[in-house]
């Protein structure tokens, strides 16, 4: 049989569809990193959430919710609670406290954001995808959303690709890939059009607050301890995030010296005998058949496809008769 020459086509498919999956399925300390404190979160989000509700409650008791919600049944112009999952909380730090640095009594404070895409650096007016994608990233692998391929690694890749550190949001390919994502996730829409994984989380971190809309205009007192303990939560959600860039660089890293070694292969089999090599069995009909998105399509697939555009009029006794064999084969 005549070699097959190598192209762009078939170096991308062996690069994305079948080397890179490869690689993140190693057992490398990065994945290792990664997963552990993927697992730890959750719970850890539950056990702050109780003491965040203790502290709540100490402020705005449950009879005070109870008026708040009778006084706002009954008039028209009272407004007064909603339910919340952020808060401002702080505690005033004495001049002779072992961690107060600035040796004169200071009022620490810090705005801690329960939900999905809240931010965990403190600020209360934008939101953070990073956490939400390193957390459901299984969810969102491999996903199609509106015809776009969801890509949980997205915000690291655009990171590593332009040096700055920072996501492109000029470029529409980040921009497409993002919003698939948000789609996907029930994180677009707003908070009372959310779905999917997003409600089902936030419905978790919830809590009827009275005042005005915006949290900064509730400041919660706690005491020292209770501040590390939410801090240390916090810290947990942004460790996540930095744990899921270090292994997906590492990925990157890894990708970027094979694609170099890919495109000096002139002939297919080269580029399978270094799959080979790495442990990655395929053939030439494996690559040959595969799109650049990782969709096998066969020619029967196409076939069958063609057979479903014609021949579409159907008479009654043909539809009668089509549903009476569908029941048949359910039974």
């Amino acid at each position: 049989m005549a070699r097959v020459r190598n192209n762009q086509g078939h170096r991308s498919k062996i690069l994305n569809v079948f080397m890179r999956p490869f690689l993140e399925q190693e057992n490398t300390q990065e994945r290792e990193a990664f997963l552990q404190g993927r697992e730890i979160i959750k719970p850890l989000q539950d056990k702050t959430w109780k003491l965040a509700e203790k502290i709540v409650r100490r402020h705005y008791t449950d009879a005070d919710v109870k008026m708040a919600y009778h006084l706002q049944n009954k008039f028209e112009n009272v407004d007064t609670i909603a339910k919340d999952s952020c808060f401002h909380f702080g505690y005033l730090a004495k001049a002779d406290d072992e961690n107060n640095d600035k040796n004169e009594d200071n009022y620490v404070t810090q705005h801690f954001d329960f939900r999905l895409d809240g931010n965990i650096n403190g600020s209360e007016n934008s939101r953070q995808n990073d956490f939400a994608y390193a957390y459901f990233r299984d969810e969102l692998k491999g996903k199609i959303n509106k015809g776009e391929k969801c890509n949980p690694d997205i915000n690291i890749e655009q990171k590593w690709g332009n040096g700055s550190g920072e996501e492109n949001q000029s470029n529409p390919h980040w921009t497409q890939v993002d919003q698939a994502n948000e789609r996907e996730l029930g994180l677009t829409g707003g908070k009372d059009n959310q779905t999917s994984y997003a409600r089902e989380w936030n419905n978790d971190y919830q809590l009827d607050l009275i005042g005005r809309e915006y949290c900064r205009d509730r400041q919660l007192g706690c005491d020292q301890k209770e501040f590390a303990i939410l801090m240390t939560w916090q810290q947990a959600k942004s460790k996540l995030i930095m744990a899921h860039t270090k292994w997906i660089e590492t990925i990157l890293e890894q990708c970027k010296v094979l694609k170099a070694g890919l495109r000096d292969h002139v002939y297919l089999e080269q580029s399978i005998d270094m799959c080979k090599k790495m442990g990655i069995t395929i053939t030439e009909t494996d690559i040959l058949a595969t799109t650049s998105k990782g969709i096998v399509v066969s020619n029967q697939d196409i076939l069958n496809h063609l057979a479903s555009l014609k021949n579409k009029t159907q008479t009654r006794e043909q539809k009668i008769l089509a549903r009476q064999i569908y029941d048949q084969a359910q039974k």
